[in-house]
């Protein structure tokens, strides 16, 4: 953690392989963090957050998770957080940040409005999971007029399920889309 409370994380975690696809990092990440302590616990859970960055080595990478967050009452509110990280720190050199991630320890669970409030959009790419590995992707197109988009991961490809339309990005709220 950084003097101002901002969070900082170790790169890359030695569990996870690098890819030239971002995409195959990803489907990596689930498996290994349900692993984790508490990480399955349900409402005595604990969610992890962490950051997928690249190097100049054209790869992406995935940082360690981190486990820092604001401790919230037990109970039925299915409330989790944990404080994503603002700065990777590799002894390889600078991490050009791409996306955070976060689990919850649940199952089902999808992604929260507090998930999807723009406030909360530090990076161009939002990556969240349940105890069960139900991958969702969130594009909230930050400071475009566009609509947010939210993807779930099927096999080895993203289906969009829902779309966040601008007038709602403040409050997260997603517009389910047909299949």
């Amino acid at each position: 953690m950084k003097e101002d409370g901002a969070v900082w994380v170790k790169g890359p975690w030695e569990e996870i392989h690098p890819s030239a696809d971002v995409d195959e990092v990803i489907d990596q990440l689930c498996p290994i963090i349900t692993q984790l302590p508490l990480a399955t616990a349900r409402d005595h859970g604990q969610e992890y957050c962490g950051v997928l960055y690249w190097m100049p080595d054209g790869k992406s990478y995935a940082s360690h998770a981190s486990s820092l967050g604001k401790v919230l009452t037990l109970g039925p509110s299915r409330k989790k957080t944990c404080r994503v990280p603002v700065e990777v720190r590799d002894d390889r050199g600078k991490a050009h940040l791409r996306a955070d991630f976060h689990s919850h320890p649940w199952r089902p669970s999808p992604i929260s409005p507090e998930d999807m409030f723009a406030k909360n959009q530090v990076f161009s790419i939002r990556i969240q999971f349940d105890a069960g590995c139900r991958v969702l992707k969130y594009l909230p197109f930050r400071e475009e007029n566009r609509p947010g988009e939210l993807y779930e991961r099927q096999g080895q490809k993203w289906r969009l399920v829902g779309v966040v339309k601008p007038e709602n990005k403040a409050i997260g709220k997603v517009t389910e889309v047909a299949p």
